[in-house]
């Protein structure tokens, strides 16, 4: 059977990485893939990002099962173009995927079926929505209400970072965007919520529409620096199993976030199929909040969280795009796996690309590896996937261990980062710290 992954990033590597270890599975396609998928002999790099002409290379190469990654396509609703012709694929319709598309849908959504989450107004007025942040002081937080890749989010702790995020959000000049929010129809809108606290975990599950099949839990790390300091980021690392979700974290978060939302959609008349990921605030007495949702998995998590499974992920897909979710039973490697992003020099507002990368690992087809060196904003030179691999983006590599603790699939992914060069590489030290006991 042949497979095609949609996108070019860390978490698409990691998909098309898993699937093809599946025996049923004779290729695998990444369309557009980076550099790392280039150098996988397992994998191919499809040169198509336009939804019409994916999909009619679909058909013409009788593709079994696509499976989408990045938010954009499935905002641009490539779901619906794929199933309208006929095709198997794996992530929500364009109308599901607002969930995420739209912070003004999701928190509606949130409020109108009981789903627990942050206080909030959403804004159009850049006047209103300061007078709205002076009256509820800092720290607050402010959403652009379209899609930023993980960076349309400010956590605020000042009235000045507050109003700046503002400034940025509601520029009335659409040239002025440092943040690269796409806006939705009807303008620029902001969503300014009340800042929760506690501790945050990423909780994410597979959907059929009305079945759900829980991913391992796993909590990634946003602030570029180390200590949770400095900006926001699509995420700097992760690591799974995350022990703050509890099995009765567990249990609260499926039963009061997770099921509720699956029934709200099916009852608004929008099922939801995919994968659905809930950004969770733990508070230090148990109760569970939604921050944020993505439809689709988490990047980095998904690489730790791949590493971690044992079922065949293609066997899995087939399942939950008959419906038959309810049918499965995930299994799951009982170690740790833990992944470290190294991001390029000026990430994440102004990434420089094209720095040669050396030292990497030699890539190993069996997929038995306990590291793994996922690739995201990368690219092969000229020549091939014999030139040289250069950066291309934001976020550079993952590199993901797998291990029997915390500390020792550290260890594992800083010793091979340590290894790994490109100039202005930049890389948090301190990944997974919060699952260490001092």
């Amino acid at each position: 059977m042949k497979v095609l992954v949609v996108g070019g990033g860390g978490r698409e590597h990691a998909l098309a990485w898993k699937l093809a270890q599946s025996p049923k599975v004779q290729a695998v396609y990444v369309a557009p893939g980076n550099g790392g998928t280039a150098l996988d002999a397992r994998l191919e790099n499809i040169a198509i990002t336009d939804v019409k002409a994916l999909r009619e290379w679909a058909l013409a190469e009788k593709i079994a099962l696509t499976v989408v990654g990045p938010e954009q396509p499935l905002a641009a609703g490539i779901v619906d173009e794929f199933r309208l012709h006929g095709l198997r694929v794996f992530g929500p319709t364009k109308a599901a995927a607002q969930l995420e598309s739209s912070k003004a849908f999701s928190k509606a959504f949130m409020k109108r079926h009981g789903i627990p989450t942050a206080e909030y107004e959403t804004f159009t007025d850049a006047t209103a929505a300061h007078a709205y942040v002076d009256e509820k002081g800092a720290p607050i937080v402010v959403k652009a209400d379209g899609l930023a890749a993980g960076k349309g989010v400010v956590v605020a702790v000042s009235l000045h970072e507050a109003h700046e995020a503002i400034e940025f959000m509601l520029a009335p000049d659409p040239s002025f965007n440092p943040l690269g929010v796409t806006h939705n129809a009807g303008g620029a809108r902001v969503v300014i919520e009340e800042f929760l606290h506690g501790e945050e975990a990423s909780f994410i599950v597979m959907c059929d529409g009305k079945n759900v099949a829980a991913m391992a839990t796993s909590q990634d790390h946003k602030r570029l620096l180390d200590g949770d300091q400095g900006p926001n980021t699509g995420g700097m690392g992760a690591y799974s199993p995350a022990p703050v979700v509890t099995p009765t974290v567990h249990a609260r978060a499926m039963r009061e976030i997770i099921l509720p939302t699956i029934r709200g959609m099916e009852k608004d008349g929008i099922p939801f199929t995919g994968f659905l990921y809930a950004g969770l605030m733990i508070t230090p007495d148990g109760k569970v909040k939604t921050l944020e949702f993505n439809c689709r998995m988490g990047d980095p998590e998904t690489q730790p969280i791949m590493m971690r499974l044992k079922s065949d992920l293609f066997d899995v897909m087939m399942a939950a795009t008959s419906g038959k979710l309810d049918e499965v039973e995930l299994e799951w490697d009982r170690r740790v796996a833990l992944g470290v992003v190294m991001a390029a020099h000026g990430y994440p507002l102004q990434p420089r690309k094209g720095d040669v990368i050396t030292g990497l690992p030699p890539v190993n087809t069996s997929g038995a590896d306990d590291t793994v060196v996922f690739h995201a904003g990368t690219a092969t030179a000229e020549g091939g996937a014999k030139g040289s691999v250069l950066s291309s983006g934001g976020r550079v590599l993952c590199v993901t261990a797998l291990a029997s603790s915390v500390k020792e699939a550290q260890h594992q992914a800083y010793e091979t980062a340590r290894t790994i060069h490109f100039d202005g590489a930049q890389y948090r030290k301190d990944i997974g710290f919060r699952a260490i006991k001092p």
